[in-house]
């Protein structure tokens, strides 16, 4: 294209935002979720609303798509393209729900309909292209299903989705949603339930559909990594309110609230070193690791488990060792066997091979009546707060129960280790006569932390203490348990997915893939200098290691994107009340110079 049609295409481009929201607010009946919410979305722009759970983020999404629930009320305006969207029935809404506006929901799991095939699905929603021609309507859907990474296009249409993996599902939903070429495609957590490279793949995924499609993302996330990586602007939520909003850098550089600053700092992937000064006792111990034995020795672990008729290995020759007083950490994605390492580890499961000890005592080969010595001093913080706590039972009953079941001290003495096992994890005793339902997600899980000191152990395992919470509650969480390491000298052995986190708690690494360690080190050696090809894919996964993606992005005249339709480079400072991302009037001479003398 000539340079003087190209300025000539840049100026014919329409400079309204494609979405625009003005006083936006939901209630359910009388209780309001949402107050005067605003923003502004660019074509071919991404913002994401963010912000920790019952902020608002995901029934904003929902207004925009008219997708909420009879009790709620959408009040204010939202424009798309220049038409409100609130005030029109719902048979003039359809047209823009699905051909127009695109959706990606959080779980694929559910939003998959698990007795038809993914092919019958498809062809429901291949319905909204008018096209008439059933054969075209599924070479289409082939065609996309291609687009969005599906190595086997026909196998996935033909199969149920039981049949394909939680990545595999999402790429499904993306294509459904891309289909018919929507101008906007709304993302609701879209990689909240996968694995970090598996989420890193769907990002990627929507970042390369948005260019190649010239489709604007709205990102629903709780995760201010992801937003700094993946969006151009972004909005911060707080009950329903906005906090701060603007484009990516000025918000990342430079955050004007205390509620978008302290989101920041409660990041891992953004503050690897947080807690350096919490685990210099961890590392001292390291250092004299010669001196002393092992706190846990596993070596040569094998277990086999038969599944229909066929044998799978689901630990294969795991060994490593954890000194006392530091934290080591399981990483790997899903089936890497890092569960079944800790359920042996606790004598919950037998090896086939190998031999496993805690505290100089062997746990492998012994009945649950001979762990019980071992269990006194080996406990378990359970991953989900919401359901490893008996909810008919009070926080004290919930707390005191493995002092009773190990008949502990007299009554008088269980209610002062109760209490002091309270106060260590920082709640006040006026919550011990609550339930669970009464609780927070953090208070859940400081709860379910105190009932494993209760027996005063040297070694706790952690298995994805945080991975429920929200991101300042999973900060607060971790602040407890460093605090209680060095504290009481614990040593634990903590299972994550999330190496963001694992950098800023651990002390050695085990890479766990397919049921083997292929890579074992300190923290620094492991994040620093992989020597695996696996962990290198692990680390690259992690958002925002190199920082914010509007810091890194070329310079408006550099041959990265062209500004034809593509994402814009300028970085801006909008409205305060709105996520302005029209190019400003010095901008747009930037642009024009750029395309005149290319």
């Amino acid at each position: 294209m000539a340079p003087q049609d190209r300025l000539t295409t840049f100026l014919n481009r329409p400079s309204s935002p494609l979405l625009r929201a003005e006083g936006l607010s939901v209630a359910y009946g009388t209780h309001k979720v949402v107050t005067s919410v605003g923003f502004e979305l660019g074509r071919g722009k991404s913002l994401a609303l963010i912000g920790e759970s019952g902020s608002g983020k995901s029934t904003i999404a929902r207004a925009v798509l008219r997708l909420l629930p009879a009790t709620g009320h959408a009040t204010g305006r939202v424009e798309f393209d220049g038409q409100e969207l609130l005030g029109l029935p719902e048979r003039r809404f359809r047209p823009f729900r699905g051909r127009r506006i695109g959706f990606v929901p959080q779980d694929p799991g559910n939003s998959l309909n698990p007795v038809r095939t993914i092919g019958a699905q498809a062809m429901e929603a291949a319905a909204l292209l008018d096209e008439p021609d059933k054969a075209l309507r599924k070479a289409l859907i082939l065609e996309t299903f291609a687009q969005v990474g599906l190595d086997n296009p026909q196998r996935a249409y033909d199969s149920y989705p039981h049949q394909l993996s939680g990545g595999m599902l999402q790429r499904v939903l993306i294509g459904l949603a891309v289909l018919p070429r929507p101008s906007l495609l709304v993302a609701d957590e879209p990689t909240s339930a996968l694995d970090v490279t598996i989420q890193k793949r769907i990002l990627d995924l929507l970042s390369k559909l948005q260019e190649e499609l010239q489709i604007s993302l709205l990102l629903i996330t709780h995760d201010l990594a992801i937003a700094a990586e993946r969006a151009d602007s972004i909005v911060v939520l707080k009950d329903g309110a906005i906090q701060e909003a603007g484009n990516t850098a000025t918000v990342f550089s430079a955050p004007s609230s205390s509620y978008a600053r302290k989101l920041h700092g409660d990041v891992p992937a953004l503050n690897p070193d947080r807690y350096r000064p919490l685990r210099e006792p961890g590392f001292r111990h390291l250092v004299a690791r010669r001196e002393k034995a092992p706190k846990i020795e596993v070596s040569g672990v094998t277990k086999n488990f038969t599944v229909d008729g066929k044998v799978l290995t689901a630990v294969n020759d795991v060994s490593f060792e954890v000194q006392a007083g530091t934290t080591h950490a399981l990483v790997g994605e899903s089936g890497s066997g890092k569960t079944t390492a800790i359920r042996l580890l606790l004598g919950l499961e037998q090896p086939d091979t190998g031999k496993i000890a805690v505290g100089g005592e062997q746990v492998n080969g012994r009945s649950p009546e001979q762990l019980r010595s071992v269990w006194r001093h080996l406990q378990l913080v359970y991953q989900n707060p919401f359901t490893s706590l008996d909810p008919t039972w009070t926080v004290e009953k919930i707390v005191r129960e493995p002092l009773d079941r190990f008949r502990i001290g007299t009554h008088q003495e269980r209610a002062l280790a109760v209490h002091k096992a309270f106060a260590d994890v920082g709640l006040g005793g006026h919550l011990l006569s609550s339930k669970p339902a009464a609780l927070s997600g953090g208070q859940r899980q400081r709860v379910a932390i105190a009932r494993s000191l209760v027996l005063k152990p040297d070694v706790i395992v952690l298995d994805e203490p945080t991975s429920a919470l929200d991101v300042s509650v999973q900060a607060d969480i971790v602040e407890v348990l460093l605090s209680l390491q060095v504290k009481l000298g614990l040593t634990y052995v903590f299972v994550s997915h999330d190496l963001a986190l694992v950098r800023q708690l651990a002390h050695t690494v085990s890479v766990m893939q397919r049921g083997r360690i292929v890579e074992h080190g300190t923290v620094g050696e492991i994040f620093d200098t992989p020597r695996q090809p696996y962990t290198r894919s692990l680390l690259e996964s992690i958002p925002s290691r190199q920082g914010p993606r509007a810091l890194r992005e070329p310079s408006p005249c550099s041959s990265g994107r062209s500004s034809m339709g593509k994402r814009s480079h300028d970085r801006h400072r909008p409205r305060p009340d709105t996520v302005g991302v029209i190019p400003s009037e010095e901008a747009a001479r930037v642009q024009h110079a750029c395309l005149v003398h290319r």
